[in-house]
């Protein structure tokens, strides 16, 4: 089977008002691959992972992870698969030592069994194996947790928001992390509301509001982005934001870094000289305007208004 995970139409809603948290939800993630579900918080991430991990029933649709399905199999799931949630969740009381040797106690093997799958990670906290789990830094919470949910060796591993509140040297370290653990040709399912780290995954989904918006490489996704955008700024962005939004030619404009990012109905040059003219009539002064590579984010942005 070239399938590690599979979701058919998955849907889970919440409370007596049936709030609606994933939404007839339906992909597939390869054998050996790194997978991103990319989206803001709130968008249904962590219930999907939730799921998949057999933490939570779906409400509809079906999922399996390895071939076994996540209702009916899920002591098979919990033996195979490794997750590490949003929040950090090991034992605060507890060394960095103890808590390796309870999780591997809990799987039925050893640290010394499996050490070789940790060990590019674990050397990095060894020197403070004694320390306490809760006077750990964010960095290394991370790579503590990241071992424990390694130790039984899964054959997927679930990582949900990674490096959220993790410092960009940490964040980088992880990611070259998870290269190596794909060479050893374990799939990672992974979740970041970080457009820049979707490009590091082989595959990545789009979620918003429980719903899939788009599916594909970071590459293809950013190549589908049809037509034209522009850096604009001026000396007054606020403003230059307003007119710009109330502007009858304008397709869509958002804050982006110390630009605006703007793409146009009609995208010729008599439409952009008249657009800077009426800027300019307006009161704009130290106009920039620049053609510039569509990211990720521009894309989901997009994805969002059709």
């Amino acid at each position: 089977m070239m399938e590690a995970v599979t979701l058919n139409n998955i849907t889970k809603t919440y409370g007596k008002e049936k709030a609606v948290a994933v939404d007839n939800v339906s992909f597939s993630v390869n054998r050996g691959e790194l997978f991103g579900l990319i989206g803001p918080d709130g968008a249904g991430k962590s219930s999907i992972f939730r799921m998949l991990t057999t933490l939570l029933l779906p409400d509809g649709g079906t999922a399996t992870v390895d071939g076994f399905d996540v209702v009916k199999n899920y002591i098979e799931i919990r033996n195979t698969v490794g997750y590490m949630p949003g929040k950090f969740s090991l034992y605060q009381d507890l060394t960095i030592e103890e808590n390796l040797n309870f999780f591997a106690t809990v799987f039925g093997t050893t640290v010394e069994e499996n050490y070789d799958l940790i060990r590019d990670i674990y050397v990095q906290i060894e020197p403070f194996k004694n320390r306490r789990a809760g006077k750990l830094s964010g960095g290394m919470k991370q790579k503590l947790a990241l071992c424990c949910a390694l130790i039984h060796k899964p054959t997927v591993l679930f990582l949900d928001e990674p490096t959220t509140g993790v410092d960009p040297v940490s964040r980088k370290e992880f990611w070259e992390m998870l290269k190596r653990l794909k060479a050893q040709n374990i799939t990672i399912v992974v979740s970041t509301p970080y457009m820049d780290e979707a490009t590091l995954c082989d595959r990545i989904a789009l979620i918003q509001n429980g719903k899939i918006l788009g599916i594909d490489t970071p590459d293809n996704i950013v190549k589908s982005f049809d037509g034209n955008l522009y850096n604009i700024r001026a000396t007054k962005m606020y403003n230059l934001l307003r007119d710009l939004s109330a502007y009858q030619q304008t397709a869509s404009c958002y804050a982006f870094g110390e630009y605006l990012h703007l793409s146009l109905k009609q995208d010729d040059e008599k439409t952009k000289t008249e657009l800077l003219n009426h800027l300019k009539n307006g009161g704009h002064t130290e106009i920039e305007m620049l053609p510039v590579t569509a990211t990720i984010e521009d894309c989901f942005i997009k994805l969002l208004k059709n």
